[in-house]
């Protein structure tokens, strides 16, 4: 309900205080939004469909699933860090709804990198089964932001009017199993052509480098961060780790 635009709101509602406890629950979409790249890239090789042609779909897909959610984030943190010079500034930059000239370019540039990373990850028979792994650990990876950072705005000036909070240890070991789970069942279900478990591990030195200086930033500029800085940190740590298996396996 929080993380798509599938309408779940018709059949289900939710107290506010849940939505403050979401974050860690982040890995969990994961599972649906890496899901549906997954099935897409599945049946577009089941119909011989180049792979170029099955990330372009499985990437739009996932746009529409999520409303471009992560992606605006995305796009909001570039204009607001690439333009603003003062932490007032930079947040009011980023709360406005037009997009600027980094936004622009930091889109464009993301779509460019991950599509071609991709498209070579599958070309060189990269299981689908990865894609859902990458996206999971990515999110719970992006997740740990609630744990370093306070978040910048009042409850008043958030965009959606809400301000996560930290959660217990015990959410916090549940965040790092729906993060890995899939990992698991790349190596079980799909060893030939999945990553080891060794090549997973060093393929998270440079996405947990970038959440590192993304943070550092974060903290520097805004002594904090906002809803926007969650998708981009999703974004870039999600490209980070297919640029680490794409370094390795092709």
């Amino acid at each position: 309900m929080f993380f798509t635009r599938l309408p779940l709101w018709r059949i289900a509602t939710i107290e506010r205080r849940y939505f403050q406890h979401v974050v860690p629950l982040w890995p969990l979409a994961g599972w649906l939004t890496g899901g549906t790249m997954a099935a897409v890239v599945a049946v577009a090789d089941s119909l011989c469909l180049a792979p170029e042609v099955a990330v372009a779909v499985a990437l739009a897909a996932r746009c529409l699933l999520t409303g471009a959610l992560h992606e605006d984030g995305f796009a909001d943190f570039c204009d607001g860090f690439g333009g603003g010079t003062s932490r007032e500034r930079t947040l009011a930059i980023m709360k406005d709804s037009h997009i600027g000239t980094y936004g622009v370019l930091g889109l464009v540039l993301y779509v460019l990198l991950v599509w071609n990373v991709l498209t070579e990850l599958i070309d060189v028979g990269l299981s689908p089964l990865a894609i859902v792994a990458a996206d999971t650990m990515a999110k719970g990876l992006s997740s740990t932001i609630i744990l370093f950072l306070p978040y910048a705005r009042s409850e008043a000036e958030a965009k959606n009017r809400l301000v996560y909070e930290a959660t217990p240890v015990a959410e916090r070991l549940l965040t790092l199993l729906l993060a890995v789970a899939p990992v698991a069942l790349c190596l079980v279900l799909t060893p030939a052509t999945s990553p080891t478990m060794g090549q997973w591990l060093a393929a998270l030195v440079l996405p947990v480098g970038g959440c590192a200086a993304l943070f550092a930033w974060m903290h520097r500029r805004l002594q904090g961060y906002t809803g926007d800085c969650c998708g981009a940190t999703f974004i870039i740590t999600e490209l980070l780790l297919y640029l680490s298996l794409c370094l390795m396996l092709c």
